[in-house]
């Protein structure tokens, strides 16, 4: 997944557009763009969504927080429509991982899904009590869980910062340091790592911007609020022509010298660092391509 796009659950004007705008997944929203008023008529709009689209893109629903009392409602009609994953919000550590993969458990077998086959995708930045827990994901192991978003803006809150960035667009250095071990969690995880929506959606340049830097730093993929914000990040996150063809030149390279430690490319010595880069860019252009 390259993108994966925001989408209120109770809004089918949206949903129907999101189907048109080019994110390799969408996450149906049950929680900060439904009014509360909206809960209940949400989830049956998602579940029937689900059930209508499910096999034409990946699904993700993001239910409302275990500390709101309404997750296991927003999971028993969810799950029984079959998306592939939930997207769990203000999660603090594996342990919140832990109790929605148990509840998804009871679901699947309740409903005849294969057990294990939702997966989880957390918010892992949403409290500043989170980062501490960071290390959880990658010591408990939990088969569901399929990568890690960061965000800035409910830690913000959280703070009670006045912005999460700084006057140059940058973020600021609470929220950098969130999005860094986001993305060393996910990795210790052995899973991918989302990096956070671009509010200003408008402004193409700094959301282009954003996503090369995301990229460049070892981020699999970027969430969006708004539709035209998918070729940005699609373009972002699909590897050029001639980037893939350095890769296969370095990969080459490296199997035409079995057992080498090092390798020489234009006049430059690469090493196995270089040849796992090389490999993750053609696994990033195998992605795109499906």
């Amino acid at each position: 997944m390259r993108s994966l796009l925001f989408v209120p659950a109770h809004d089918a004007r949206k949903l129907a557009k999101s189907m048109v705008s080019g994110a390799d997944a969408l996450i149906l929203d049950l929680e900060d763009s439904v009014p509360d008023a909206d809960k209940a008529r949400a989830r049956g709009t998602c579940a029937e969504f689900i059930q209508e689209h499910r096999d034409r893109i990946r699904l993700f629903v993001r239910v409302n927080g275990i500390d709101t009392g309404l997750t296991a409602e927003d999971l028993a009609v969810a799950v029984a429509a079959r998306p592939y994953g939930i997207m769990l919000p203000k999660a603090h550590g594996a342990k919140d991982v832990a109790t929605v993969a148990t509840w998804l458990l009871a679901i699947e077998r309740r409903a005849g899904i294969a057990e294990g086959s939702t997966k989880v995708l957390p918010i892992v930045t949403e409290t500043a009590a989170a980062l501490f827990e960071m290390q959880t994901y990658s010591n408990a192991r939990n088969a569901r869980l399929c990568g890690m978003l960061w965000g800035g803006e409910d830690l913000s809150a959280d703070i009670g910062a006045r912005s999460s960035r700084a006057p140059d667009g940058r973020y600021a250095g609470p929220y950098a340091l969130a999005r860094s071990m986001t993305l060393l969690g996910a990795t210790a995880a052995g899973v991918d790592a989302v990096d956070a929506v671009y509010t200003d959606f408008r402004n193409a340049a700094g959301l282009r911007a954003e996503s090369e830097e995301a990229v460049r730093d070892g981020f699999s993929s970027k969430a969006a609020i708004h539709p035209d914000q998918v070729p940005v990040i699609n373009a972002a996150f699909t590897p050029s022509s001639e980037d893939t063809g350095y890769a296969r030149q370095v990969i080459a390279a490296f199997e035409n010298s079995p057992g080498a430690g090092a390798v020489a490319i234009d006049g430059k010595m690469l090493d196995r660092p270089h040849l796992r880069a090389a490999q993750r860019v053609l696994q990033r252009a195998e992605r795109a391509a499906l």
